[in-house]
């Protein structure tokens, strides 16, 4: 995913809520670049040991994959999720075994399928397969994922931070 720019400040509503997330979806690729995969994998947080980069990206592969394609577009699981009835409820954060650079293309594919449910939608479109009363819009899927997405690569932040010192906004190249 290539770097995005805030939107406009006089953006309508779907430019913005799109622009927001999109923004924060760049800065995933960002705070991972130039992690080797020892680091992409270190677990340095001792009370959160899934939570690495790799883990994270993962993650937010997942978050993305659940709220658009099975909620919105109401695909069936059918097995290609990482959970399962009875597994672990953090499965998706399992990927020791991943590249970071496969996560990575995964998460920007995803993303980009998410951007193709999100174009064809309105914003009040709900959640399909819910009771009315438990139907997330898609307006507020889009607020949830700019949190969700945000509030993670605040924690790539600080995880980076922890593994070589490379901090806020700034480019590794």
């Amino acid at each position: 995913m290539t770097e995005v720019q805030r939107p406009s400040l006089t953006a309508g509503e779907r430019e913005q809520l799109t622009g927001w997330l999109d923004l924060q979806r760049s800065f995933v690729r960002m705070k991972c670049a130039g992690l080797g995969e020892e680091d992409a994998h270190r677990k340095v947080v001792p009370t959160s040991p899934l939570m690495t980069p790799a883990g994270l990206v993962a993650h937010l592969r997942w978050v993305e994959y659940g709220w658009f394609q099975l909620g919105l577009v109401g695909v069936a699981d059918t097995g290609q999720t990482p959970w399962t009835e009875d597994g672990h409820v953090d499965a998706e954060m399992f990927v020791d075994d991943v590249p970071l650079a496969q996560l990575l293309d995964e998460y920007d594919e995803e993303c980009g399928r998410s951007n193709a449910v999100i174009a064809d939608l309105p914003l009040d479109a709900v959640e399909v397969g819910q009771p009315a009363d438990k139907a997330a819009s898609l307006r507020h899927v889009l607020c949830h994922m700019i949190e969700e997405t945000a509030r993670h690569v605040g924690h790539l932040d600080i995880i980076r931070e922890l593994l070589d010192g490379t901090k806020g906004y700034t480019k590794v190249e």
